[in-house]
């Protein structure tokens, strides 16, 4: 099994008399049997076990984040399955896709690819290779939170997997095959543990906007298969609801209530300097609106479409860097972010 017998022994005391089994519950959602019911969720959740200080499943040394706030997800480690180089194909096939549908974009090279947020949700990670870059999509359901990196690094290409482990309710992924299986945080952008604990991953430019946006202004786009080789029911959300109710799963600090937890936010970043561009600040344009505003003294433009309800950069000098995310999770990584007055 992934996780330690300690771990194990610690989340059967802890689970003992809840409602819902939530270790069972959410490897059963790792295989696709099943949605979660979040009602039956809010107490069990709050016994999520922790991690003990060491594991023989990761290589925790050298940690940059607090050992006892790291948590175990549920599903052990591999049980999200990642996808590596998995089948891509041309927009008229996509016949799973329906026009509204969340995707993520990237370009690279000339080279467009979506990424469905109904197959991201199943599998969190994505490992693949555009116009000879490896990149590696990542989206993790429980902050809404979508970001691309390129996989090298000073130790090589990296391939990375879903360790089940969580910090601030934040997919921890971990490096597979090397010298030793560190932790990498998705939305701090670095290693967190082992030898390259503090290496930063090189963020590349991603988009979050809905599969008809993406194909109008990328017709030649190809898209991520659902045959990807693992029984998933990409029609389902397993995690349906989560991003309408109030409350998280896992906790995460510190916080801040000048937004809404949930808010959608463009989280932009340079050089210890943050912005959090919330989505709700464009609910009220029915045209398409640019802003141009600076961070870290470098400037960006972006762009709103009311009719996608998305926000994208369009242009931004060299070193700044975005992701998207939920404002509690934004907040707990950039508690020195700043929030965008859009006039």
């Amino acid at each position: 099994m992934a996780m330690t017998d300690n771990i194990r022994d610690r989340g059967r005391e802890r689970y003992r008399g809840a409602k819902l089994a939530i270790a069972l519950a959410l490897v059963a959602v790792a295989a696709g049997k099943f949605y979660l019911d979040r009602d039956e969720w809010a107490t069990a959740l709050a016994r999520q076990p922790q991690v003990r200080p060491s594991s023989p499943d990761f290589d925790l040394s050298r940690a940059t984040i607090p050992r006892e706030e790291i948590r175990a997800g549920g599903p052990p480690k591999d049980g999200i399955p990642a996808l590596t180089d998995p089948e891509f194909i041309a927009a008229d096939r996509a016949q799973y896709l329906r026009p509204d549908d969340r995707v993520a974009g990237v370009v690279i090279g000339g080279d467009a690819r979506a990424y469905p947020l109904r197959i991201l949700t199943w599998h969190e990670v994505v490992n693949d290779t555009i116009q000879g870059v490896p990149v590696v999509v990542s989206y993790c359901p429980l902050c809404d939170s979508v970001a691309a990196f390129d996989r090298r690094t000073p130790e090589g290409v990296k391939e990375f997997g879903v360790s089940g482990l969580l910090y601030n309710s934040n997919v921890l992924m971990y490096d597979r095959g090397g010298r030793s299986e560190g932790l990498w945080s998705q939305l701090k952008a670095e290693a967190v543990s082992g030898p390259q604990a503090g290496q930063p991953l090189r963020a590349l430019p991603v988009e979050l906007t809905t599969w008809r946006d993406w194909r109008a202004r990328h017709p030649d786009t190809t898209v991520l298969s659902a045959r990807t080789g693992h029984p998933r029911d990409y029609r389902a959300d397993p995690y349906r609801g989560y991003l309408d109710r109030p409350g998280l799963m896992f906790p995460a600090r510190p916080t801040s209530d000048l937004l809404p937890e949930k808010a959608k936010v463009l989280g932009v970043w340079s050089d210890g300097a943050a912005k959090a561009y919330p989505l709700a600040a464009f609910a009220d344009r029915r045209e398409p609106t640019l802003v141009k505003d600076e961070v870290a003294g470098r400037k960006l433009t972006l762009r709103y479409d009311p009719r996608s309800e998305s926000l994208r950069v369009v242009e931004a000098d060299e070193g700044l860097r975005w992701m998207y995310s939920l404002w509690f999770a934004w907040y707990a990584f950039h508690p020195e972010t700043e929030i965008a007055m859009i006039r």
